[in-house]
């Protein structure tokens, strides 16, 4: 009796012992299988979305930045032929790089009708630089540019690309609420099946609820790596690496929410464009490590002077940053550019090399404004980087500050002018 007793018992355990090793599998399998979809939803969402809006950006920058700013300048005679033609060869030549990787990406059959279209009117506007281009190198004087029809092809072509940008948010927008409606049924799935293995478990062996509770308590602390990953992933994207600034990615989503709120609420916004006096020289003289030191330093003196959560500081790209403040009036926009001024000077980091102080220092152009419907999109930028040029011009390490940025009207002169 004992003898068929025991054999029962381990007919009954092996039964068991089944049971469980088929219902682990299938949590494994299916814990797997969830989290691998999870994964691809996460790609598709952040990489899918990302990539083509940042390439369109980096078109839309390139045409403003590149090509319309060197055209402007070569009017004006800021800038020479030769310098021209090059900026010019070699933005076009960015925009069609850019371009051929963005239609390298998937386009579904609805968007492609629109997509030929942008790319019809991409062909017509980079035609037209390209005669601007060939009539330079020609001999054709550029102060006879007709400045009224590169702004109508470069506004023309940027009316394009965002729509075109606005399409691909739409497009993540869209696909996240898939990816979240998904992950909820798969969540409902999942929370079924593991809700009847325990149940079965529990009445058998409490040691089997003990496992499966400790391999569920593993697949939350896995989904919370994969969210914390996922967050760092984020941050890294916007963040200068060097600096732990913002970077340019981010300057171009801020400047454009923040520039359209102050047109709404009718408020005063400020654009500083900062560089650091002779940095080439300094990294000749010193190297690029101090060279890294320096711009971490001068990275530091900015997040310690402006600290509200409405300021925000970008390094743009080398030795230059960017400083995007609201409803800072004239006055508090200068004494800021005033105190960022001194504070780096007051570090004392030695400059031997330098034109002007023994010690780093920046020149800053900086336009604030109450912002209005007639204020164009690119106007601060443009009108801070004019300021920037003045206060070199006037003898660097100082600023120069203008309320008008429609036009270049300076308000107050470098630091030793200010000082005088």
């Amino acid at each position: 009796m004992h003898f068929i007793e025991a054999l029962k018992l381990k007919s009954k355990l092996l039964l068991l012992f089944i049971f469980i090793t088929f219902g682990l599998v299938g949590v494994g399998v299916l814990g797997t299988t969830h989290i691998n979809a999870m994964k691809k939803n996460i790609d598709s969402l952040y990489f899918g979305s990302l990539v083509p809006v940042s390439e369109l950006n980096d078109m839309v920058q390139t045409y403003h930045n590149g090509l319309a700013d060197t055209v402007y300048k070569a009017s004006r005679g800021e800038i020479s032929p030769s310098e021209a033609i090059s900026n010019i060869e070699l933005s076009l030549k960015f925009i069609d790089k850019k371009w051929h990787s963005y239609m390298g990406h998937f386009k579904r059959y609805d968007e492609m009708s629109y997509v030929e279209y942008a790319n019809s009117e991409i062909e017509a506007t980079n035609i037209y630089f390209h005669k601007l281009l060939k009539a330079v190198k020609n001999g054709t004087n550029p102060e006879k540019i007709s400045i009224n029809l590169l702004e109508k092809k470069v506004s023309s072509i940027h009316q394009v690309l965002k729509k075109l940008i606005k399409y691909e948010v739409d497009v993540a927008k869209y696909e996240r609420r898939n990816f979240l409606y998904t992950y909820k049924s798969m969540m409902q799935q999942l929370s079924i099946i593991l809700s009847i293995i325990i149940a079965g478990v529990l009445l058998v062996s409490l040691y089997v609820f003990k496992s499966i509770q400790q391999d569920h308590t593993n697949l939350e602390k896995i989904a919370k790596k994969l969210r914390i990953a996922n967050k760092k992933l984020e941050n890294v994207s916007y963040t200068d690496p060097l600096t732990n600034l913002h970077n340019r990615r981010y300057f171009n989503l801020v400047y454009d929410r923040e520039l359209k709120r102050a047109k709404r609420d009718k408020t005063y916004i400020t654009f500083m464009m900062l560089d650091i006096d002779f940095f080439k020289q300094y990294n000749d003289t010193y190297g690029h490590i101090e060279g890294d030191f320096a711009l971490k330093s001068v990275a530091k003196v900015l997040k310690d002077t402006l600290k509200r959560p409405t300021d925000f500081v970008f390094r743009l790209g080398g030795e230059e940053f960017g400083i995007l403040l609201s409803e800072t009036d004239e006055s508090s926009s200068a004494k800021l550019a005033r105190d960022i001024c001194d504070a780096i000077r007051a570090r004392e980091i030695k400059h031997e090399n330098s034109k002007v102080h023994k010690y780093l220092t920046v020149s800053i152009g900086v336009v604030c404004c109450v912002a209005d419907d007639a204020l164009e999109d690119e106007m601060l930028i443009s009108r801070a980087d004019e300021m920037l040029y003045k206060a070199k011009d006037s003898g660097r390490d100082g600023y120069i500050i203008t309320s008008n940025a429609s036009k270049i009207t300076a308000h107050l002169t470098n630091e030793q002018e200010l000082t005088a």
